[in-house]
């Protein structure tokens, strides 16, 4: 049975990063990518508790997902596909944008489309950077986005990080390049004035795990009604997976990413229940050029 939200007049785009507790940034320094096939897999287990829950709430969302998980868990790609979620791309190997260079880049995105494609048998037009890699350093990869067949990027982060974000850029959709996709950057709010303020986080990960709920969503509130314009919100299956291996990575990392799974299916149940949800493509398909038809 479909649960409908007390707030509907604003539909926001609902997320997620699919990819294994292993493959994390927070991790990178710690775990060797030569070592990820031996470590147990618990991205499709995870993911299917999360496909669940959507389908309890009613709700149609964007994966994207690794092509790395695509290969390893065809099966799982399929699953989300039936059930009428968009597939989209989060590149290969879960390596940085800002680090690889453009020609390992377009080898990247393009061993990804090309994997997830022939699995889930339809058309990948959404890509997500790792690590909201994409900004000032990269101002190449929205035309290499285009060139290898994408339409559009959820890969900015408009906000002051130590590890990634572009602070300056603009928090609606735009085109960063004439010759390149559409940008649909990740929610923030704005605090204090238009030019003397700064761009706060209101789109999921770690922060919505870190902040009281009622403050995120009197946030994505403030989105819908005041600014009138949809949000965007994401997460990853790992983050629903409280009993997950622990890493003895440093302290900080280990804070990003252990602080508040016991908590985390909870609060997203309530985020369900609390606003209208869509896919990417169907929230933003007149930004992306694309009819309903057509992201249907």
């Amino acid at each position: 049975m479909k649960i409908f939200p007390a707030t509907d007049t604003v539909r926001n785009a609902m997320s997620v990063d699919v990819e294994d507790w292993f493959q994390v940034q927070a991790f990178a320094s710690t775990i060797r990518r030569d070592d990820w096939d031996s470590l147990p897999r618990r991205v499709e287990a995870n993911t299917d508790r999360v496909l669940e829950a959507f389908s309890a709430a009613g709700v149609r969302a964007t994966f994207f997902t690794l092509g790395w998980v695509a290969e390893k868990h065809p099966a799982l790609i399929r699953r989300i596909v039936e059930a009428g979620h968009e597939l989209a791309s989060h590149g290969h190997g879960h390596e940085r944008v800002d680090l690889i260079g453009e020609a390992a880049f377009r080898a990247d995105i393009r061993r990804a489309r090309q994997v997830l494609e022939d699995t889930g048998g339809v058309r990948v037009i959404g890509y997500r950077a790792p690590t909201f890699s994409i900004g000032p350093h990269t101002p190449w990869a929205h035309a290499v986005l285009a060139e290898e067949g994408h339409l559009y990027s959820s890969s900015v982060f408009p906000v002051r990080h130590d590890l990634y974000g572009a602070p300056d850029a603009p928090r609606g959709p735009h085109r960063p390049r004439p010759d390149g996709v559409v940008e649909l950057p990740l929610t923030t709010v704005r605090a204090g004035s238009v030019h003397r303020g700064r761009n706060l986080p209101c789109a999921g990960g770690g922060w919505f795990r870190l902040v009281p709920y009622p403050v995120f969503r009197t946030g994505l509130r403030r989105v819908n009604g005041a600014e009138k314009r949809s949000g965007i919100f994401y997460f990853h299956p790992w983050e629903v997976d409280p009993g997950q291996p622990r890493v003895a990575a440093g302290r900080l990392s280990r804070f990003r990413h252990y602080t508040g799974l016991g908590r985390m299916a909870g609060r997203l149940d309530r985020l369900l229940r609390d606003f209208a949800w869509g896919r990417m493509d169907e929230i933003f398909a007149e930004a992306i050029g694309r009819t309903g038809k057509e992201a249907a």
